[in-house]
């Protein structure tokens, strides 16, 4: 089997974006907010459904945390912004 080189044109772009490790927005325990309130701050940040919100709220409360966004760092940190806003625990790492 011979190696082939393929020209230029042919190479799909890559950006460094989808090159970099991705972002994790993880929710911390704080016990100084309701479960709605953190519901509500999480249908914000996630867009996600009250009956999600409340998988994650009891994770949080159960577990000390939970990763609530993966992906690129604008967006993790987005989320992360919209879940402090309120004075949530959150961290905002890369992967």
């Amino acid at each position: 089997m011979t190696e082939r080189t393929l020209p230029l044109d042919e190479v799909e772009e890559l950006n460094d974006q989808e090159l970099a490790p991705p972002w994790i927005t993880t929710l911390h325990n704080c016990d100084c907010h309701t479960f709605e309130q953190v519901v509500r701050q999480l249908q914000k940040a996630i867009a996600c459904s009250a009956e999600e919100g409340w998988k994650i709220a009891w994770q949080v409360h159960t577990a000390g945390r939970a990763v609530v966004k993966v992906g690129p760092e604008p967006e993790c940190v987005r989320v992360g912004n919209v879940l402090a806003a309120i004075g949530l625990i959150v961290t905002v790492a890369q992967s």
